[in-house]
């Protein structure tokens, strides 16, 4: 069996598993190297490792939102960034009112209970209209062409919020109960992102409740499985789909607003990075797998704020921190060459493929 495998190995295969080997040698060589140094303390690592859950947390409920579609009609929709950012864009100015009639710091939990839902709402409903207007009628088309039709949609939805709000950049009030630190069991974690973590969370858990346990969620699974056999048993396939979009795109719209308690900025182009990460965390968990999306995004956090200092620190790199990205973005293409199912991914057969 092994000379079997060893005939199927090609002179790329091998020159691809060198440069994986000499990234991790760096990668353990710099590690070794950071913490001989000791620049960095505990509390210090404490701290990055409770900023990479906060960032992965957000990062895996957009996350849900590729899977969710993915698992349906595999395909990518690239347009899902823009979703995210048109609810957190929308909801920052529905923030800015709430505060201008005094509601903001005077009622914080009614005001974020509006705010989240002015988000999932619009996200929801924008995703809704891509499907129904982008998607549906290339439901049978070759794969590429929903593809490219996504990424249209993206820069359409981008340049439209363009027009609707301006390209200028809009700031999304900070709330006084969110103020401040708290420690647990000797770790401090600032009050935004225990919200982000525990929001995320709860977000993970109601979705993979409603696609395991409820009478939608057994639709979805039956039309990922195979859309004809589940329209002959009844199911209605075109509002399954739909369906998946609106989960989704709320997800996306309460991950914008998380985004925003960390980051209080939003943007037309806000949605861009994000978006990426987000893909990545799904292809890194396993992509049409919930528990595994969330995974991959909590990953792909911690090995943004953990990785530049812990493996470029000590190979005397400067700036480390600027090169988050760069291993974010790394991490996705070994994955693909690797393992394309992801962590917790399935191997998909020809049909599904």
């Amino acid at each position: 069996m092994l000379r079997t495998r060893l005939r199927g190995v090609t002179f790329t295969d091998i020159v691809v598993w060198l440069i994986g080997l000499i990234i991790l040698v760096g990668m353990i060589w710099g590690s070794i190297a950071t913490i001989r140094l000791g620049k960095y303390s505990a509390s210090t690592w404490t701290d990055l490792i409770v900023t990479g859950l906060a960032l992965g947390g957000v990062y895996a409920l957009i996350a849900l939102g590729y899977t969710l579609v993915y698992g349906i009609l595999r395909m990518i929709n690239f347009a899902h960034s823009e979703v995210f950012m048109s609810g957190a864009f929308t909801a920052t100015f529905a923030a800015t009112g709430l505060m201008n009639i005094g509601w903001w710091d005077r009622m914080p939990i009614l005001s974020l209970l509006i705010v989240l839902a002015v988000a999932a709402l619009v996200s929801a409903t924008v995703a809704f209209l891509v499907e129904r207007i982008a998607y549906r009628p290339l439901r049978n088309a070759p794969r590429l062409v929903p593809l490219i039709t996504a990424i249209g949609a993206s820069f359409f939805l981008q340049y439209t919020f363009r027009g609707l709000y301006g390209s200028g950049l809009k700031g999304y009030p900070e709330m006084a109960i969110f103020k401040g630190e708290i420690v647990f069991f000797g770790i401090r974690f600032f009050k935004t992102q225990l919200v982000v973590i525990i929001g995320a969370i709860l977000m993970m858990l109601i979705l993979y409740s409603i696609v395991q346990y409820t009478k939608i969620g057994k639709a979805m699974r039956a039309v990922s499985e195979d859309k004809d056999t589940a329209a002959l048993m009844g199911i209605d396939v075109d509002r399954t789909i739909s369906t998946t979009f609106v989960l989704g795109g709320a997800s996306a719209g309460i991950a914008g607003i998380l985004y925003l308690i960390l980051f209080p900025v939003a943007h037309f182009f806000m949605g861009f990075i994000p978006g990426l990460k987000a893909f990545t965390s799904a292809v890194l968990g396993g992509i049409g797998n919930v528990p595994g999306a969330f995974l991959g995004g909590i990953i792909l956090g911690l090995l943004e704020s953990v990785g530049p200092s812990l493996f470029l620190d000590g190979l005397g790199i400067p700036a480390a921190y600027q090169l988050k990205d760069a291993i974010a973005f790394t991490v996705l293409v070994f994955i693909l060459i690797f393992r394309p199912s992801g962590i917790l991914g399935e191997r998909l057969t020809e049909t599904k493929a």
